[in-house]
Parts: structure tokens; C-alpha cells; sequence
């Protein structure tokens, strides 16, 4: 007879709990890739990206945990009206990824860093804009109120976490990146629509969860 599979906080609490910041990074877009792709994708990243990191807050509900997620400003230049987690770059005083993805948080949406326990780190990711980015994965205790950054969040919501990792809410979809012909995946919700980067960091954890024991 098997035992039940733990809940889901505890497995992620075990299968990250010996992580790292600054392993290995994926490749963007939770892509699939041909031999020829990767190598034409390697030469379009810089040779020593500059640092960043996200944080992944994980909002413990009574119905269970929730991603908290922002759409960034439709005014930016630069990924206007995109989904995405609270974060960027590494400044020269933040002690470290961890430090960096709470100082972020608070900046943009208001995310005061006592309502998060650090669980720990997803690999990092290169993203096209040129970064190397940390993903930090933080529980965050409910009771919390956001604050957010209008010149760069015009909104912030939450998504089952369960949904998002549900592979079968993981639609594949061609795209070009940087003339680069790839099938990526995309995850739809409620009218939103979660890809790039960020449907990578989700993705990519998935895999790490169904690979725990």
C-alpha cells in the first residue's frame, strides 16, 4: 500500500529546501528547442548577463496556495502590459537574490517582506532583455495589504496554484524570439494571458515538483 502524496506546501518546502541561488539557467519561454535553436539562441545572450531576481509568492489561502502575479504598466516601454512576478535587478547593496526579490516586492507592489518565508530557489533563467534572473520562491502568510507602483504595476492578482501547474492549462503556441522560430507554452486565465518568462519560472517549477518525492 502507497502512502498519500504530502500536501502540496510541504513538497515544496522539502524539494527546495537545500536549494541555491545562481544554479544553472534554463532557457527562456518554457520552449522546446531543436540543437540548431539553442545554438542560435546561445549567441544572442550576453557572455555575463546582469543579475536579477523575482520573487514567486506563494499566498496560503484557505482554499489553498495562490501565485500572486502583476501586469506591468501599459505605459512602459519595455514589456508594457506583461505578466509577471515582482522583481529586478540585482543593486550593489542587496546582500543577495533573496534580499533583492524582497526589496523589489515591496517597491512595486507594497509587499511587506514580513508576510514572506523564504522557501527557496527555482534555477536561474535567461531572458532575452539580456538579464539572468533568480526566481525565489516565498510562502506568503494572508493578511497582507498591496500598495502597488503605478509607473510600473496597473494591477496585481492572484492564481490557484494548481491550476498553474495543471499541464493540461499549458497551451502550446509558435512564437518568434528573436527571429528564432519556437513552440512555447502559454497559460490562460480568466481573461489573462500568463507567457514568456514568467510561464517559463511556473512551468520549469512544475517539473521540479513532479519530480519530488
Amino acid at each position: 500500500m502507497t502512502s498519500a502524496a504530502p500536501p502540496l506546501r510541504d513538497r515544496i518546502a522539502s524539494r527546495l529546501r537545500d536549494s541555491e541561488p545562481g544554479r544553472d539557467p534554463e532557457f527562456p519561454y518554457a520552449s522546446q528547442f531543436s540543437d540548431e535553436q539553442r545554438e542560435r539562441l546561445r549567441t544572442l545572450f550576453p557572455a555575463n548577463p546582469a543579475r536579477a531576481a523575482v520573487l514567486v509568492p506563494l499566498v496560503e489561502r484557505p482554499t489553498g496556495l495562490h501565485v500572486l502575479l502583476t501586469q506591468r504598466a501599459s505605459h512602459l516601454t519595455h514589456h508594457a502590459g506583461q505578466i509577471s512576478f515582482p522583481g529586478g535587478r540585482i543593486e550593489a547593496h542587496d546582500a543577495d537574490a533573496w534580499a533583492a526579490a524582497l526589496r523589489e516586492a515591496r517597491e512595486e507592489i507594497g509587499l511587506e517582506p514580513g508576510f514572506v518565508q523564504r522557501a527557496g530557489y527555482l534555477r536561474d533563467h535567461l531572458v532575452i532583455s539580456g538579464f539572468r534572473v533568480t526566481p525565489v520562491v516565498g510562502f506568503v502568510r494572508a493578511g497582507f495589504d498591496l500598495r502597488l507602483d503605478r509607473t510600473e504595476v496597473e494591477d496585481a492578482f492572484e492564481v490557484p496554484l494548481e491550476f498553474v501547474l495543471d499541464q493540461r492549462n499549458h497551451l502550446p503556441r509558435a512564437r518568434s524570439v528573436a527571429g528564432v522560430e519556437v513552440l512555447t507554452h502559454e497559460i490562460p486565465y480568466q481573461g489573462r494571458h500568463i507567457w514568456g518568462a514568467t510561464a517559463s519560472m511556473l512551468i520549469s517549477f512544475g517539473r521540479l515538483l513532479q519530480d519530488a518525492p
